[in-house]
């Protein structure tokens, strides 16, 4: 089974995505930090990181560039409320950018594609 690192620091966010992402065969582990996915990051080895840019501490774009030090090859999607970070830079380093919806169709086709 692959394994998702859901990181996000609202709590029906981390339910909602748990459930389906669950519900389509996947394990899923939670972080609600940057500092907190970098240390499940080394414990757990997921296949795909589903990061939020706005958390407390840490920001997304921060954290990004963490994963992607310790792991360049890692699939990072960034899931966001806010579209104007795409411009940022420091996202382009994701592997994907989807606005957060209610429809989850953007985001369950992103994590589908990178872990095939």
């Amino acid at each position: 089974m692959k394994k998702i690192l859901l990181v996000d620091d609202e709590e029906g966010i981390q339910m909602l995505y748990r459930e389906e992402f669950e519900d389509e065969g996947y394990v899923v582990s939670s972080a609600y930090t940057g500092e907190e996915a970098l240390q499940k990051l080394e414990q757990e080895s997921p296949d795909l990181v589903i990061l939020d840019i706005q958390m407390p501490g840490m920001n997304g774009v921060e954290t990004l560039r963490q994963i992607k030090m310790i792991d360049p090859t890692l699939p990072v999607i960034l899931s966001t409320a806010y579209n104007e970070y795409k411009q940022d830079l420091g996202a382009w380093a994701s592997d994907e950018y989807v606005v957060k919806s209610s429809d989850m169709t953007a985001l369950k086709e992103a994590v589908r594609k990178h872990l095939v």
